[in-house]
């Protein structure tokens, strides 16, 4: 099916453009969601008559979304989770916890604009892509940890997926003599 997109879509095309999609993408997505129109005579009147308006809306939008970009640049934002001592998270942090951990801080930004291939499923830092905008894309880092102390230590650069790092002990380092004394003698009753 060929439509007359409205606004800028990545990896398709520019407002104003006719492109050639998929009928299920056009009915299911691009039609109901207003970012397209059928390719026929008449909304091609009807887009040419509205362009300057669409245009001042994506302009508006590019702005507002270049806002937020703004404020949300370089910062990091600590994520408490519970993990075992290899550093693996006992859930994981998804898209919508990056959405619900930026609207905690202030920012109002949707789950479908954090691009998230996979959920985070370790502690450490990890670099997440917000797309706020066709046009406008920022990258935030997450520093999950499993309390608020070991988060300052992370993004320090420490690492703390080892036991000397959790617990301050060399686990290589330790002998049965750190655990008990063989020269001590036993205190009970010997028959």
């Amino acid at each position: 099916m060929e439509v007359i997109l409205l606004e800028r879509i990545a990896k398709l095309g520019q407002m104003g453009e006719t492109v050639k999609v998929r009928d299920g993408f056009a009915r299911n997505y691009l039609l109901p969601q207003g970012k397209a129109l059928r390719a026929n005579a008449a909304n091609k009147a009807r887009f040419e008559a509205e362009r300057a308006t669409l245009e001042a809306r994506n302009l508006e939008r590019k702005s507002e979304a270049q806002k937020v970009a703004d404020a949300l640049s370089g910062k990091s934002f600590v994520v408490v989770r519970s993990a075992g001592e290899t550093g693996q998270l006992y859930g994981s942090v998804a898209a919508r916890d990056v959405a619900e951990i930026l609207a905690s801080e202030g920012f109002n930004v949707s789950r479908n604009q954090v691009e998230l291939n996979q959920p985070i499923k370790s502690i450490g830092l990890h670099q997440v892509t917000l797309h706020l905008h066709a046009e406008v894309e920022l990258s935030i880092e997450l520093n999950v940890a499993r309390s608020a102390e070991e988060a300052e230590r992370q993004a320090k650069g420490e690492s703390l997926t080892s036991a000397d790092a959790i617990y301050g002990v060399d686990e290589d380092a330790l002998r049965p003599e750190d655990f008990f004394n063989p020269d001590a003698e036993f205190e009970g009753e010997q028959e």
